[in-house]
């Protein structure tokens, strides 16, 4: 089975592009082949097209929280059918930047300090941002982005959307793995491996992505998915100060993962909550 791990940004460019790390699945390891910088929209949009079979794991999050979209009263507000996902992000896409600040402003500012934002529950399972966050990081806008490509691209969605059953789209989450691998380890977290910001990116920032990618190529994790890659490879995701090559790999394995499991909803809990989807591995 071929698996396909994405490292998303909002904003694909030359200088900060999508990263897709492409493989397959063999047994128990998940063999990284090769890894490609997409650079704009058309790039990404060719990936999710390309023919299967394939499973991808996508970082960026796929639903909003139903609190969120129960207070704006959008379509899919109090609705349990999977029509609920389309229509929810088809009146999330339509709106523009200000808009959509706008909109998430206001929620915040009922809310008490220390609770300004709403949370899926797959967020609380497995540690990640809240969905509505547009900064530090923006998730917010890569579910802008990403989603609807997603469904214009007519990928299966499990538990969210019907479609190609050949190409299988999961929500995924690095920072997951980063910690089931700290946890491996007796480590109550993952230490600090990346940064977009040149004077933040430190040698040991760059060991911790040594002993991050050591441990999935050992699968030294919850997971129990060995990473085998090229020296080239490792030598990349190593010096990749923003560890977009590393979340990209660790997306990939987490596609193994689910591929594993496509028999029983590629690991994902039986009922999802269809508005807010779910992170594999949570």
């Amino acid at each position: 089975m071929r698996v396909v791990g994405v490292d998303f940004t909002s904003a694909p460019s030359r200088r900060k592009p999508i990263t897709a790390a492409h493989g397959r699945l063999d047994g128990d390891h998940v063999v990284v082949e090769r890894i490609d910088a997409l650079q704009d929209w058309a790039a990404f949009e060719a990936l999710l097209a390309s023919p299967g079979p394939w499973v991808g794991a996508f970082d960026f999050p796929f639903g909003l929280p139903r609190e969120l979209v129960d207070v704006l009263g959008w379509p899919g507000a109090r609705s349990r059918s999977q029509r609920a996902w389309r229509e929810t992000i088809a009146r999330y896409a339509k709106l523009d930047r200000a808009a959509v600040e706008e909109r998430f402003a206001r929620f915040r500012a009922r809310r008490p300090a220390g609770s300004k934002y709403a949370r899926r529950a797959t967020e609380a399972a497995a540690g990640a941002h809240p969905s509505m966050k547009l900064v530090n990081p923006p998730v917010g806008w890569m579910l802008h982005e990403g989603v609807p490509r997603l469904i214009a691209a007519g990928v299966h969605v499990p538990g969210l959307s019907r479609g190609d059953p050949s190409r299988v789209a999961l929500e995924a989450y690095p920072g997951l793995v980063m910690r089931a691998i700290a946890l491996s380890r007796g480590e109550s977290g993952a230490p600090s491996y990346k940064s977009d910001s040149r004077s933040r990116q430190t040698p040991a920032r760059r060991d911790a992505r040594v002993g991050l990618l050591w441990a999935l190529v050992e699968g030294a994790h919850a997971f129990a998915l060995r990473v085998d890659l090229p020296m080239r490879l490792a030598e990349a995701a190593i010096d990749d100060a923003s560890g977009d090559t590393l979340d990209a790999i660790a997306c990939a394995m987490l596609a193994g993962w689910g591929a594993q499991r496509a028999a029983r909803n590629y690991g994902l809990p039986a009922k999802i909550d269809p508005v807010e989807g779910w992170i594999v591995g949570a």
